[in-house]
Order: structure tokens, then sequence, then C-alpha cells
């Protein structure tokens, strides 16, 4: 590869100055006019019963109001991976805010008002709160017709039980591993629900208008993924895909909870109930917190077996998820995290039991890391754990069973290239491990942590990209893809890409946002594989429409076609150095010949891109035999924490992030992912804490007792380090590496701590308050 100029740079944001001018439009400005409806939801209040009545004659006779819907109105199951759940529900509730009837009205205070008056007959069942009740003997279903649900084939749902889906991961001899350990360690680690707390809460407007075509805004990571659904879900009505149009504007903020399909679906069904006008929903701040997807809890066992020279020889790990009252997306969290639970380690003999647990909690979904966090906090903090005990130096373990290109994974494939001892050791490096920092305060004191992490994209073996390119009179470029903008950097990063190919700069390139009728297919935006998969799309489509022009020129004006290139705009050769053609004068309207006609025409590109290698089919048991994942990116993060002894609380002078992303098309997005993804795995850790009353209502929906962190929380010092070991098949060599950056907060944060003060803290959050108590009691144990 030679010199680029584009690719690798730190180019301005295309869609910076529409933001930042306050142009840049989201799903509540746009305007539709003065027939727009207004849509009010009932919903439960309690965690599981039976729905008994619904008297809506009341709501009905209110001024103003054209259209009360209930659960009998739409018996339509949906589900992304799994078809578990109701748009309405039907014969009966299964968590705290599920819909159960809605009201359509001219004006939201009438919407309001009427859904008040709306009357429900509930009788209440014993509900199901935690994984250990769900999974108890005789337990009560919340699903009693599991078995008969729709599914992907890669899933394995128990039914008669709460198991929604059970992954198994069986690699090697456990019995001989362990017993060729000389340390064999055991213990437990538990993660919160937790929210995601976009600033932008989430919004939908669906219009059905009289020639049968249903149009849907959304607020979306996923509009190519919602047509889909909304064409499953709705096809009794006579909708198919070709009739429904999915648009999304500016994001404002993601993170997993606008993935797939939640509450957006409300509004493609009450379109359609209401003919010709448009109806919007918009979630308050306490339904975004119970109503969209959660951050799914975790219950971890861990016994991992290694030699006194720091090899593990065994792992076991057994993963309880609380998946809540819905498992339709939740689930693959768990399957992913499953396969993967390992760790970015080499180790031959593992046991691995993911297990979705359905319980009457708000549905759990996808969240940023899916999964990796979660499982990550118990074996990154156990990792260091079993090194103190074998007397081995943190880093030095991690050095030596890190896993390294060719090593068989879990499930049989092999590891792709990464740079992970160049992370490890750049890290180290960074925090300065090894050297015993104390702190001029005797009431404080100084720890450090590392830990260790990697990701693989998360998706079907056939999710696939496409990108078309087209081409203006000026040499500008439309370039139409599907994936969301969602801060990441997207636009920014796909016009670089077609930008080193075309020679085009990328301030001429403009990026369209998705509309499922005019932009290709996309199957969302998730699984960190956007760069990666829409990337080669449109590496591909730029080198389409390079062909195109090269032929162009080869036809036209006889030019051989092995000597053209491009460059700075123009088409030149390389055996005649005087010719150079700009692509704006033949780009539309090609080259005229001597005799009055032309050869060409409006050049337009087209991309593709499918993991052709990867499969999901394996043997259930084992998980042996399929290629799930289709690569990952790793890497390393290290902290240096320090910790008032008294009180606990915390403040980070240095955090460091090194993450292996093959190729950085643009450095200064990767760094402010590296920021901004540590601040928000660093959140979780310390400030965020969902809570659930003996009813199963969340308490804290709202950001007064629901705490995120502010500027003045930022640490000191966030260095990103990043690595460059290309992967092979990604555009420039570029992989994902959008989620990772939040995954290692947890453990290095757990590990500081105790290299701080001696304690293991092994529930999440880790909070001023936990570190107090715990050094209470540890204090009185080293007093006895």
């Amino acid at each position: 590869m030679g010199k680029l100029k584009y690719v690798g740079q730190s180019s301005p944001r295309i869609d910076g100055k529409v933001k930042i001018t306050g142009a840049a439009q989201f799903i509540d400005d746009i305007d539709f006019g003065p027939n727009l409806l207004y849509a009010e939801i009932i919903e439960s209040p309690y965690p599981h019963a039976l729905i008994k009545k619904i008297d809506i004659s009341k709501a009905e006779k209110v001024p103003g109001v054209v259209k009360v819907v209930t659960g009998k109105d739409f018996p339509y199951r949906f589900g992304l991976y799994m078809h578990d759940r109701h748009i309405f529900a039907q014969d009966r509730v299964r968590f705290v805010g599920e819909q159960v009837a809605a009201v359509i009205a001219r004006d939201i205070r009438t919407a309001k008002k009427a859904a008040q008056l709306i009357k429900v007959i509930y009788e209440p069942l014993e509900s199901v709160l935690t994984t250990e009740d769900a999974l108890a003997q005789n337990p009560t279903l919340i699903h009693p017709d599991l078995a008969d649900y729709n599914h992907v084939p890669w899933f394995f749902p128990k039914g008669g039980t709460n198991i929604a889906h059970w992954r198994k991961v069986r690699k090697g001899d456990m019995e001989k591993g362990f017993a060729q350990a000389d340390l064999v360690l055991e213990d437990d680690y538990t993660v919160p629900r937790y929210a995601h707390c976009a600033i932008e809460t989430h919004g939908a407007i669906g219009h059905y208008d009289y020639s049968g075509r249903l149009t849907v805004y959304t607020a979306s990571q996923s509009p190519f993924t919602q047509r889909h659904l909304f064409a499953q879900a709705l096809a009794p009505l006579g909708l198919t895909h070709k009739d429904i149009r999915v648009l999304s504007p500016f994001v404002g903020g993601g993170f997993g909870g606008k993935a797939g399909v939640s509450m957006e679906i409300l509004a493609a069904a009450l379109a359609t109930a209401v003919r010709g006008n448009p109806v919007k929903i918009l979630w308050s701040r306490s339904q975004e917190f119970y109503n969209t997807y959660q951050r799914q809890g975790l219950s971890a066992k861990i016994k991992l077996g290694a030699k006194h020279d720091g090899t593990i020889t065994a792992l076991e790990q057994i993963l309880h998820w609380d998946a809540g009252a819905y498992v339709e997306y939740g689930a693959n969290v768990v399957n992913a995290a499953g396969l993967s639970a390992t760790g970015p380690y080499r180790i031959p003999n593992v046991t691995i039991d993911s297990v979705c647990v359905y319980t009457n909690l708000p549905p759990g979904g996808p969240y940023r890391g899916f999964g990796y966090s979660e499982f990550l906090f118990g074996l990154e903090s156990h990792i260091n754990e079993v090194s103190k005990r074998l007397g081995i130096d943190p880093v030095m373990f991690r050095r030596l069973n890190a896993i390294r290109e060719g090593d068989s994974l879990a499930y049989g494939a092999e590891m792709n290239p990464n740079g992970m001892i160049e992370a490890i050791d750049k890290v180290a490096r960074e925090i300065e491990w090894g050297k015993k920092t104390k702190s001029d305060n005797p009431k404080k004191a100084i720890g450090k942590g590392i830990a260790l992490f990697w990701k693989a994209p998360a998706m079907p073996p056939n999710a696939s990209s496409t990108a078309f390119l087209k081409f203006n009179e000026d040499g500008s470029l439309n370039l139409m893809v599907s994936a969301m903008e969602i801060g990441q950097g997207f636009l920014t990063v796909m016009a670089q890409i077609a930008a080193e190919i075309l020679t085009v700069p990328p301030e001429k390139i403009r990026v369209e946002l998705p509309d499922t009728d005019r932009n290709p297919y996309e199957w969302q935006t998730v699984a960190s594989h956007i760069t990666w998969g829409c990337g080669t799309a449109v590496e591909r489509a730029a080198v389409d429409a390079r062909e195109q022009i090269f032929d162009v020129v080869e036809r036209g004006l006889c030019k051989d076609r092995a000597s053209l290139y491009l460059e700075d705009e123009c088409i030149k050769s390389k055996t005649d150095s005087t010719f150079s053609l700009p692509l704006k004068d033949i780009v539309i309207g090609g080259i005229m010949q001597p005799d009055g006609t032309f050869r060409g025409g409006p050049i337009v590109g087209r991309g593709m891109f499918m993991p052709e290698f990867a499969s999901a089919s394996s043997d259930p048991e084992t998980s042996q035999g399929g290629h799930p994942n289709v690569h990952y990116t790793v890497g390393a993060a290290g902290i240096i924490l320090e910790i008032d002894k008294e009180t606990g609380k915390m403040h980070i002078p240095k955090v460091t992030l090194a993450v292996d992303l093959g190729k950085a098309i643009n450095p200064d997005l990767v760094k402010g992912q590296v920021a901004g993804g540590l601040l928000q795995g660093i959140a979780t850790v310390l400030y965020e804490d969902m809570r659930f009353n003996k009813d199963g209502k969340i308490l804290n929906a709202n950001f007064t007792d629901y705490k995120i962190p502010t500027a003045m929380d930022i640490p000191d010092e966030v260095v990103p380090i990043l690595v460059e070991v290309p992967q092979p098949d990604g555009p420039f060599g570029a992989r994902g590496m959008g989620e990772h950056t939040m995954i290692p907060a947890a453990p290095i944060i757990a590990n500081a701590v105790e290299d701080a003060l001696g304690i293991r803290i092994k529930s999440m959050p880790i909070t001023a308050e936990k570190i107090a108590l715990a050094l209470r009691e540890y204090k009185k144990r080293k007093e006895k």
C-alpha cells in the first residue's frame, strides 16, 4: 500500500458544521403539519398479571380523541432473533411499563387526559424478579408458550422453563485441565442492570397514506432491520417490504438502545389505525429508562486453574443473564458473550454456560460492549486474584497467556492477526507499571489497575453492507449508505475511504442519511462492524466507479488502461506525463468522439460486502464446528486511581487504553471514541446504579436519582494508544473499535482498588460507599 492522502488523516467531521449550528434535524424537529396526531401509551402497573378487561368507552368520548387501540387490534408478534413479544400486550403483561393500549388524539394533552380514563382490570400473578427465582425448581413460567416461538437456528430455548437460550461451549478435557493446575480458584461476581442514557429519547412518527404506503420516521440505529420487522409483524394487514419506508434523521445517541425495534413498532402499527394522518410518539425520560432496552444484569461463577509458571490450564464460567420479560434481541447478547467468555486468552480446556433467563423486569437488549463489559469484569478481576496467589506479576501473567494470531478459539476457529502484546506493553509503560506511587496525602492511597479486552462483531453470518456512489457534474460525489451516524464519525470515515480511492477530497463528498427507499441495504449500525463492513462496501463502490472511469477513457481516448491512475481529481497516465483529464469533464457527459458521438455516461459505483466465511452452524452442546465471529478487536487498558481511605471517594489522575484497530482511518475520531468510551464505562462503575422495588418497578428513572458523570468527573488525563496490526479483509486494514473502549473500565478500577487497599470488590457498581464499608470490614478482620 502506497502513501495515503486521506485515510489516516484527522479530517474534520463532515457533519460538524450542521450540528454545531443547530441545523441538524432530529426526530422531534421534523414538522409534519397540522394533521399530525399524538399517541399516549397506557402501561401496565404490574410486573406480571393477566389482563381481564379493558374499558375504553370513556376515553373514546373525549373531544379530540381520534382512536383508541388495544391488543385486540394488533395481535401480532415481533422480534429480531426470537418472536416472543407482541406490539401490545395480549392476555398478560410481563413487566411494569409494558404497553397495553394507546390513545390517538389531536394534541398530546388530550391524549394524556383520555388515557387516564381507560380502565384495565388485572389479575396479578406471581412475579419473578431474579435469575435465582427464575431458575428455581417449579418456577412461575413467564412464557408458557416458549417452545412455540419462532427463533433463529442458533438459539436454543428450553420450553417449560424460563431459559430463553443456553449457549454451551465445550473444549478440551476439563477434568484433565484442572488436574494439571497447581492452583484452582473459584469466585462469584455480579453486575446489575444499566440504562443507556442517550440525551435524545426514543421517538417515532408513522404515516399510512391512502396509496397503501407506510412511512415511519425513527430515531434509529437500524432502519432496514426495522423495515423488515415492521413488514413481518404487520403482514396480516397486507403490508410487504415494498410498501414500508423507514427514514432515520440524525440520532442523539444510541449506544445500542436504538438498535433493533422497541417502541418504534407502535408508531408503525398506530399509523395503520388512522390512515392518512401521521402519528407521533415520543418517549419521556422515565419511559426511556423502563420501556426501552436495558443492559442485562449478570451473575457469574468463575473457576480457573493455572500452573505455578502462570500457564492457564482450564476455565469454567457459568453466566446467568437477567434478560427481562422479552429477549428478542437480548438473547443474542447472551449468545455472543458465551462464545467469547474465555476473554483474550489461550486456554486449552474450556466450559462456558451462558444462560439467558426470563424475569419480570424490563426487556434487556444491546448496550455498548454487548455483554463483554459484564463478563470481563469478573474474568479480569479473577485473573488478578489468580496471578497474585501464584506470586506472578499481573501484567506478566496476562502477557504469558494472551491470545496470539493462529491460536485456537474456544469454538475451534483460529484467532486473527492482532497486536495484543504491543497493547499490553504500551499500557504498562504509560502507567509506569511496577513503580509504586504514594500520595502526598496520608489519608489517600494510590493504586494501579490493568485489564485486557476483546470483542467480536455479534451479528448473523449473512449480515451485509451495500453502498451506492454517484458523481455529479462538478466532480463532487453523493455517497449513499444506510449505516447510522450516532456520534462515532461514520459519515466522515466513509467519505475518507471513498476520497482515498477516487482522489476527491472528503469535503466534496456528501454522505446521505438512511432512507430505505433510496439508499441501499445495511443490516444495522451495531457490533462495531460498520467501519469494516460498510467501509468495505464503500471501498468496493469507489473501485467500481474508478474502473468505469478507466473504461470510458480507454474506449473514448484509446489510452492504455494499465497506465491509468487517479490523482488530484484527474485521470492521469504513467506513460504520458502530459495527459491530465479532470474527472468533472467526463463523469456525467462522457467523452466526445470525432464523429460527434459520445462514449461513457454517468458514473455510478456499487459495492457490497458479506462475510461469506462466517457460519453459525455448530454443535449446540459444544459450539464446535462453526465460525460465528468474523474477527476480534483486542486491546489493554490501565488506570492510576487515588482513593480516600476514609470516605472511599475516588479520583482518576490518569487512564489509558490501547486498542488494535488495524488502521485508524481518522485518528482524532478514534481518540474521541477512546475518551468517550472510557468515560461511559467509568460511569457504570462509579456512578450508575439501577434500583427496583419488590414489585419490579424502577425507583430511579430520572437523571436526578440515576447518576451519570458530568464534565467535572472526567479523569485528569486520558491517553489513547492506537495499535495498527492490519485486518486482512478490512478497508485499508481497518477493523471496528467503537464499543471496545468502555469494556475494560470495570476491571481496571476493581484491580486498582485492590492494588491500593487490598480489598476485592466483586459486585458493581464500585461506589465510594461500598469501598468505605469494605475497608471497615477489612480492618476488622486484620484486627482479629
